[in-house]
C-alpha cells in the first residue's frame, strides 16, 4: 500500500435482514432487504440535531423508518436521482418514487424482466436491457416516462452504459456500441474468458471495459486509448469511479487504484462477502450481508503529505491539482515545494531532464538551479533572494554547489585536459547529460526572462526620452546602448537575471560541444555578461563565438582586431592548434559590411589590411556600403596610393555619374603621372617610341576619350613637346581645336585613319545635338590639311605654344559663330567654314575655285606637296557628309574629273533624287492647295433662309430685319448685337479669372 486514500468505518452492523441493495440520500442510508422492506437509517447525531448534515457521516447509523412491502421480489439495483429528487429501483420492474416521502411516481411495466440499466442524468434518458431487447425511455419532466425507441440485440445484455448519445453493451463475450439513431451495432472487441462483461463510464466520457483482470480504456466510438490499461490483481465484479481513483470489488478485497498512468495500486481494503459497492456523493458505500461500511476519503492535504514523505512525488502533484480553488495559495506553495523536492530526487538519481522539468514548474529562480553546476561561472553579484529560501529544511542540502555530485573538474581544468583520456568515461557522460538537461531548462526559461528584460529596456528608453533620471547599480554589467545613445547603468532585476541566464546558457552550449549553436545564439538578441563570457571563450579558444559576442555588444574595434590577428595566424605555415577553422580575409570584409552606414572611418581603417589580398572585394565593400567616394579616395591616397586608381576605375565602370568631376580629373592625373614616369625612364634610355603603348597608357587614352570631367588645359601643359601626340590630339579635341588635333593625326602620327575616325566622332556628336550640317565642316578642315601639308607642319609648334600660353577658360566650340584669334588667314578661313551651316557660293567666284586667302597661302608655300590620294579617299568615303560645292572649290585646278568620279557620282545621284522628290512634294502641295480652295468655295456657297419665325438662340426673340450672325455649324442664328455682347461678357470673365490667379 502506497498510502491511505480512504478510511474504512463500519456504519451499520447486524441488519435484521439480508441486504439486497443500498443507496444514500442526504445523510441517510436507504437499504433494500431480502424480506421486501426498505429500511432508512440515519446517523446517531441527527436524532438530537434538527439540521442534519448533507452527506454521510463517519459514525454509527440507527434505524429511523421501515417501509414494508417496498418490493415483491429481490431488489436488483437502486439509485437516487439527485437532480430530479427521485428514487429509482429495479426488481420485477422499474419503479420511481418521489423523495423524501417515497411517494410512488411511475412504473415502467415494459421493464419486467429487466436485468441491467443505465441512466443519463444530463438528458433524462433511461435505457435498460430485457432479454434480447434494449429499450430507451425519456423522463418527461413530470410524473411519467415516455418510450423513445426499442432495439433488438443478439443476446441478453450483461452490462451497459451510455457513451454520448449511443450505448455501449456487454453481450455474451463481446462489447458492442449501439447507435441509438438507426440501431446499428458496432463491434468493439471481445470480453474476457472467465469474467462477465463490465462497462463503466468515466467522468471524462470515456469507457472502461473489463477483460478479465484488465480494464481497457476506449473513447465514445470504441477506439482504444494509448496506455489505457488498468491491471487489477483479479477480475473485478464491480468498478466504481471516484476521482482520482478507481475502486474495484474483487472476491476477497476492495482494490483502489489511481486513474493516472500507469494506474498504480494505492490501497487495499480486505472485506469478504461484499454484496454491493456504491458511490455516494463523498463516500463509497460497501454493503455486506448484514453490515455496511463506508470508505471516507482522507483529506487531500494529508494524502499529499503521505505521498511526499514516501517519495511518491508524481501522485502528490496529481492530488495538488484537486485541491479546491479557494485554497489556491496553499496549492501553489505545496506544488512548488513538491516540485523542488522531486527535482532534487530525480537529479540525484540521474533523471536530469525530468528534474529540470520540475525545476521549471516550481518557478524557482535560475540561480537556485545553477547552484547545482559548479562548472558554470556566474557573476559574483548574483544571489538567491530571501523569498526563494524555502522553509523546508529538507531542501537546504541541495543548495550547495558541491552537493550535486558533480565534480569541480569542469571548472578547474582547461579544455584540453577535460578531453584527455584520463577523465573517466562515465563521469564525462554524466557531466554531458546534466549540462544537456540544463540547456533545455534555460531555453524554456529564457522566453519569459528575455521578454521582461526587453520590456524594461523599452520602458527605460521611453522614460529617458521624457527626461527621467535613473539610479545606477553596481552589478558590473551596464545596459546595452541603444543605437546612437549611451545610457548609464540602470537598476534592472530582469536584465540581471537575463544576463545570468544567457551567460550560463552560452557556457553550457560550449561545454557540450555545440559551438555552432552557441554562435547562432550570440547572433540573436542576448544579454551575456561580456567579461565572464570573454574570459571563458578565450580560455577555450572559441574565437568564432568571441567574435559574435563582440559584435552583439557593438564592440566592433575589439572584434576586428581579433579577426585581423586570426587571419594573420591562419596565413602562417604553422597554424596554431587551437584554430579549428581557417580565418580568411574575406571574413573581415563580411564583418565590415553592416558598419559602412554607421562607422565609415572604422571600415576604412580595418579594410586596409585586406586591400592588397582582396582588392576587388574591398572596393565592392566601399561601393555597396555607400561610403562617400571622396572620403574613400582621400583615405586611399594617404594610406594606399597604389589602390587609388583601381578604386576609381571600378567606380567609373559601375556608374560614371556616381563619380564627381574632381575624382575623374584625379584618376586621369594618376594615369598621366604613370605614363610620364614611363616616358621619362624610356627617354633617358633612348628607347622611347611613340607607338609604345603600355597598359597604363591604354587606360589613359581610354579615359581621355570617354571621361568628360577632367580639365584638358591643365593636362595639356604637362605633356612633353615632342611625345605623347595621341594624348595631345585627344586633349585638343576636347578643347574644340579640331585643326590642331587633325594635324597631329596626319603629320605627327601619320595615321589618316585616326584622323577620319576623329572626324566621324565629331560629326556623330553633331547629329546628337541636331547640328550635323555645322559639324559636317570638320571634313573640310581635314581636306584643307591634306591640301596644305607643308604649311601645317611648319606652323604646328608655334600654334601649340600660342594656344597653351594664351588659353582662356572659354573655348569657342564648333558652330558657335565665333572664330579663334590666331594669326594666319587660312586658319581664320577654316574656322569660318566650320561655323557655316549652309553657305551658298556666288557664281561670280574665281575660276580657280580658291578664295583670296588660299591664293596667298599657295604663293607662300610655293611648291608644297599635296596629299591628293588621301583627299580623294576622303571624298569617296564621306561624300554624303561633305558639302560638295565647298569641297570642289578647295580642290586644286589640275584635279582630274575621272578621279572625282567616286565622289561626284553618288553626290549627283543623291542631288537628282532629292530634286525629283522635291518636285513630287511640290506637286502634292499644289494639289492639296486646290482641294482646300475648292472646299472653301463650297463652304461659302451655304444658304440660310430667314423667315418671320426665325428666333435668336441667345435672347429667344425673332430675328426680323435685324443684323444677324450665323455660328459655324450653319444652323445657330443670333442677333449680331447679342453675339457681340456675349463675346464681351466672355472677355470680362477671362479677365476676372486672371486677376484672381
Amino acid at each position: 500500500m502506497v498510502h491511505s486514500a480512504y478510511d474504512s468505518f463500519q456504519l451499520l452492523n447486524n441488519c435484521p435482514s439480508k441486504i439486497d441493495a443500498i443507496e444514500s440520500y442526504g445523510s441517510n442510508l436507504l437499504i433494500a432487504c431480502s424480506d421486501g422492506s426498505l429500511r432508512i437509517y440515519g446517523p446517531e447525531s441527527s436524532i438530537s440535531d434538527q439540521s442534519p448534515p448533507l452527506g454521510l457521516q463517519q459514525e454509527h447509523y440507527v434505524l429511523e423508518r421501515t417501509v414494508n412491502g417496498f418490493s415483491r421480489r429481490q431488489m436488483l439495483a437502486m439509485e437516487v436521482l439527485v437532480s430530479r429528487e427521485l428514487l429509482f429501483s429495479l426488481s420485477e420492474s422499474i419503479y420511481f418514487h418521489r423523495l423524501p416521502n417515497l411517494e410512488s411516481l411511475a412504473v415502467i411495466n415494459k421493464a419486467k424482466g429487466a436485468n441491467v440499466y443505465s441512466w443519463d442524468d444530463k438528458r433524462g434518458f433511461l435505457c435498460f436491457g430485457r432479454q434480447k431487447r434494449v429499450c430507451i425511455f425519456r423522463h418527461d419532466g413530470g410524473r411519467g416516462f415516455v418510450e423513445v425507441k426499442e432495439f433488438g440485440v443478439p443476446d441478453t445484455v450483461k452490462s451497459m452504459s451510455w457513451c454520448g448519445e449511443n450505448i455501449c453493451l456487454g453481450i455474451r463475450r463481446e462489447y458492442m456500441i449501439l447507435n441509438t439513431t438507426n440501431g446499428v451495432l458496432s463491434e468493439v472487441f471481445p470480453s474476457g474468458r472467465t469474467a462477465a462483461p463490465l462497462v463503466v463510464s468515466l467522468p471524462s466520457g470515456e469507457l472502461l471495459l473489463g477483460k478479465d483482470n484488465i480494464g481497457v480504456l476506449v473513447d465514445q466510438k470504441g477506439k482504444l486509448i494509448q496506455e489505457g490499461r488498468v491491471c487489477w490483481s483479479e477480475a473485478p465484479a464491480v468498478v466504481i469511479i471516484q476521482k482520482p481513483y478507481a475502486m474495484g470489488l474483487l472476491p476477497r478485497h476492495v482494490e483502489i487504484r489511481s486513474l493516472r498512468v500507469p494506474y498504480p495500486l494505492i490501497q487495499t481494503v480486505v472485506l469478504r462477502n461484499v454484496r454491493r459497492l456504491v458511490r455516494s456523493n463523498n463516500v463509497v458505500i460497501v454493503a455486506l450481508d448484514n453490515s455496511v461500511f463506508g470508505f471516507f476519503p482522507v483529506p487531500l492535504g494529508a494524502q499529499i503529505v503521505q505521498l511526499t514523505a514516501s517519495g511518491n512525488f508524481a501522485e502528490a502533484l496529481a492530488l495538488c491539482k484537486l485541491l479546491p480553488p479557494e485554497d489556491s495559495s496553499l496549492r501553489s506553495a505545496k506544488e512548488q515545494s513538491i516540485h523542488i523536492r522531486y527535482a532534487h530526487f530525480l537529479f540525484e538519481n540521474g533523471s536530469y531532464e525530468e528534474a529540470m522539468e520540475h525545476f521549471l514548474a516550481s518557478q524557482v529562480e535560475i540561480t537556485y538551479v545553477l547552484a547545482l553546476y559548479p562548472s558554470i561561472i556566474v557573476s559574483k553579484s548574483s544571489f538567491i533572494p530571501e523569498e526563494q529560501k524555502f522553509a523546508d529544511d529538507a531542501d537546504a542540502p541541495y543548495l550547495s554547489r558541491g552537493s550535486s555530485g558533480l565534480s569541480d573538474d569542469l571548472d578547474s581544468m582547461p579544455s584540453s585536459v577535460l578531453e584527455s583520456d584520463e577523465m573517466d568515461t562515465e563521469s564525462k557522460k554524466k557531466s554531458h547529460n546534466t549540462l544537456m538537461a540544463l540547456i533545455v531548462y534555460l531555453q524554456k526559461k529564457r522566453y519569459s526572462v528575455i521578454d521582461k528584460a526587453t520590456a524594461e529596456g523599452t520602458e527605460e528608453v521611453v522614460s529617458d526620452a521624457v527626461g527621467n533620471n535613473f539610479i545606477s547599480y553596481g552589478t558590473g554589467r551596464s545596459k546595452k546602448p541603444t543605437k546612437g545613445r549611451i545610457h548609464a547603468p540602470i537598476t534592472s532585476i530582469a536584465r540581471d537575471m537575463a544576463a545570468i541566464l544567457d551567460t550560463a546558457l552560452l557556457q553550457a552550449l560550449l561545454l557540450t560541444g555545440q559551438s555552432s549553436t552557441a554562435t547562432d545564439f550570440l547572433k540573436a538578441l542576448n544579454y551575456c555578461d561580456v567579461k565572464i563570457c570573454e574570459e571563458f571563450l578565450q580560455k577555450r579558444s572559441q574565437y568564432a563565438c568571441l567574435l559574435e559576442l563582440y559584435r552583439s555588444n557593438t564592440m566592433h574595434r575589439e572584434a576586428l582586431k581579433l579577426l585581423h590577428q586570426l587571419v594573420e595566424e591562419s596565413k602562417s605555415e604553422q597554424t596554431p592548434v587551437e584554430l579549428s577553422t581557417k580565418f580568411k580575409p574575406d571574413m573581415i570584409i563580411e564583418y565590415l559590411k553592416p558598419l559602412c552606414a554607421t562607422d565609415p572611418m572604422l571600415v576604412l581603417e580595418f579594410s586596409l589590411p585586406v586591400l592588397e589580398s582582396c582588392p576587388m572585394q574591398t572596393i565592392e565593400l566601399f561601393l555597396s556600403g555607400n561610403i562617400p567616394a571622396d572620403l574613400v579616395n582621400s583615405y586611399l591616397k594617404q594610406h594606399a596610393p597604389d589602390m587609388q586608381a583601381k578604386y576609381l576605375e571600378v567606380m567609373l565602370a559601375m556608374n560614371e555619374n556616381s563619380i564627381s568631376e574632381n575624382l575623374k580629373n584625379e584618376m586621369v592625373q594618376i594615369y598621366l603621372s604613370e605614363v610620364l614616369d614611363l616616358y621619362a625612364e624610356l627617354n633617358s634610355q633612348q628607347k622611347w617610341d611613340e607607338k609604345t603603348c603600355s597598359p597604363t597608357r591604354k587606360k589613359l587614352l581610354s579615359s581621355l576619350e570617354s571621361i568628360s570631367g577632367y580639365n584638358p588645359e591643365v593636362l595639356l601643359k604637362k605633356l612633353p613637346p615632342d611625345a605623347l601626340y595621341e594624348e595631345r590630339a585627344i586633349l585638343l579635341g576636347k578643347m574644340n581645336q579640331h585643326e590642331l588635333a587633325l594635324s597631329i593625326y596626319v603629320h605627327k602620327l601619320h595615321v589618316p585613319e585616326l584622323a577620319l575616325s576623329y572626324c566621324d566622332r565629331v560629326y556623330d556628336s553633331g547629329l546628337q545635338q541636331h547640328s550635323a550640317k555645322s559639324y559636317g565642316n570638320i571634313y573640310l578642315t581635314l581636306l584643307q590639311i591634306y591640301l596644305n601639308p607643308t604649311k601645317t607642319t611648319k606652323n604646328f609648334e608655334k600654334k601649340i605654344t600660342n594656344l597653351v600660353s594664351s588659353q582662356s577658360p572659354g573655348i569657342p566650340k564648333v558652330g558657335s559663330g565665333t572664330t579663334a584669334k590666331v594669326k594666319g588667314g587660312r586658319f581664320k578661313k577654316i574656322a569660318e567654314i566650320e561655323g557655316a551651316e549652309d553657305i551658298r557660293f556666288s557664281p561670280s567666284g574665281t575660276d580657280s575655285g580658291r578664295s583670296d586667302g588660299d591664293t596667298e597661302d599657295a604663293a607662300e608655300e610655293g611648291g608644297s606637296t599635296i596629299m591628293i590620294d588621301q583627299v580623294l579617299d576622303l571624298l569617296s568615303r564621306r561624300w554624303d557628309r561633305i558639302h560638295g560645292a565647298q569641297a570642289l572649290k578647295l580642290l586644286p585646278r589640275d584635279t582630274k574629273l575621272q578621279n572625282l568620279l567616286p565622289f561626284l557620282a553618288p553626290l549627283l545621284r543623291k542631288s537628282s533624287e532629292a530634286y525629283r522628290n522635291f518636285s513630287v512634294i511640290k506637286s502634292l502641295r499644289e494639289s492639296e492647295n486646290l482641294q482646300v480652295k475648292d472646299e472653301l468655295y463650297s463652304q461659302r456657297k451655304a444658304v440660310l433662309k430667314i423667315t418671320s419665325d426665325s428666333m435668336c438662340s441667345l435672347c429667344n426673340k425673332k430675328i426680323g430685319t435685324s443684323v444677324f450672325a450665323v455660328y459655324p455649324n450653319g444652323k445657330t442664328i443670333v442677333h449680331f448685337v447679342c453675339f457681340r455682347d456675349s463675346q464681351n461678357m466672355k472677355a470680362v470673365g477671362r479677365g476676372s479669372q486672371l486677376r484672381k490667379r
